[in-house]
């Protein structure tokens, strides 16, 4: 019988995500391919350095036991396959147990998503970023140079989320951005009882909802946080409709404005997701960050 990924939560990653990977990848910007691979062949037994998703998959990976495996780490990478074995003996060394890997030596990952069952996919790439976006599936440009400290509560994944075309659709965006605050205010005062549709990281939402359903009492804990611009009254539309999706979140920040970065200092995620660089860029020197290329901002 085939194996199922099946009541797991799914995440996929490139090798940059994972590790540091970013001198490799200027002889590879500067050269070819060829220097590239070369590159990791001289390199097979040196264990590469953490990424900046590192702190997150390593967390992810503690709630699974000998009895249930409740979350799976795939890479999913441009790499070759012969550069591919350093991951794993990467991966390996730093106690990492990854199983599965896709490595396309240039062509475009995304299409594996789908198979995969994937609710998140973090990527170097835009590109593969977007088209993984546009095939449905929860995915974010991370920042290569984030800070990847998590060490103060290694028992707990925490992550934080934008709202607006985020975790919720770029509807209400939309709206500010090309009529201004005043008419965005109106339209989430005028619609507050009416649920904001989907936006493109509901499905991760509703995976980690599910997954700290199935590991209460475990040693392992996740806190969520909702960090938005959005400030009363549209704070109303948000809740209810985290509500209507019968999913909570631990922490909801409502700034009206104010930057995000220290906030998200306090609050220590290991990992935030927002669709506009100008929360992103801030919050990389802070925090590990995923930049989630979609909705009107993003054109």
């Amino acid at each position: 019988m085939a194996a199922s990924l099946d009541g797991q939560l799914v995440v996929a990653l490139s090798s940059r995500a994972l590790f540091d990977f970013e001198e490799e990848n200027r002889v590879f910007e500067e050269q070819d391919d060829s220097a590239y691979m070369r590159v990791q062949l001289e390199r097979m037994e040196q264990p590469a350095r953490p990424g900046v998703a590192f702190p997150l998959v390593q967390k992810l990976l503690a709630f699974n036991t000998a009895e249930r495996q409740r979350v799976a780490v795939v890479i999913l990478s441009r790499n070759d396959p012969v550069s591919g074995l350093r991951i794993f003996k990467s991966a390996a060394a730093a106690g990492l147990e990854l199983e599965r890997g896709v490595f396309t030596r240039g062509r475009p990952p995304y299409h594996y998503l789908k198979p995969l069952g994937a609710h998140l996919f973090l990527s170097a790439n835009e590109m593969d970023v977007r088209a993984a976006l546009e095939a449905g599936v929860p995915a974010a440009r991370v920042y290569s140079a984030s800070l990847t400290e998590a060490a103060r509560h290694p028992q707990e994944v925490r992550i934080a989320f934008d709202g607006d075309a985020v975790l919720f659709s770029d509807e209400a965006e939309r709206v500010f951005q090309e009529q201004g605050l005043a008419a965005f205010q109106a339209h989430e005062e005028r619609r507050a009882l009416t649920p904001l549709p989907p936006g493109p990281f509901k499905p991760l939402l509703e995976a980690l909802h599910r997954l700290r359903a199935g590991g209460a009492g475990g040693p392992m804990k996740l806190r969520t946080a909702l960090v938005t611009a959005r400030s009363a009254p549209a704070h109303e539309r948000a809740i209810r409709t985290l509500m209507a999706w019968n999913v909570e979140v631990d922490e909801a920040m409502f700034l009206g404005g104010l930057a995000k970065a220290q906030f998200l200092r306090e609050f220590e995620p290991d990992f935030f997701f927002d669709d506009q660089t100008r929360h992103c860029e801030p919050a990389s020197h802070l925090v590990p960050t995923g930049h989630v290329v979609s909705g009107i901002a993003n054109g």
